[in-house]
């Protein structure tokens, strides 16, 4: 399933900056934004897959899991 994301972004002293509104404590920096919004999608990514490992891992062998939509 395909999530959609918001990234909040502004130029500040010549660097571009960017977080992920959903996700707090997700975000980038880069010289221009194309590499701001590649890094920004690199550490949603990370995020993500981090977030699971712990979610499974907390809930054992017995975890069970099921997809769905807000």
């Amino acid at each position: 399933m395909k999530q959609t994301y918001t990234a909040v972004y502004c130029q500040t002293e010549g660097r571009w900056v960017g977080w992920v509104e959903e996700l707090p404590g997700v975000s980038a920096r880069g010289k221009n934004r194309v590499a701001m919004m590649r890094d920004l999608r690199a550490a949603l990514k990370k995020t993500i897959a981090g977030n699971r490992r712990k979610a499974r891992s907390m809930a054992g062998r017995a975890a069970q899991e099921k997809t769905f939509r807000l």
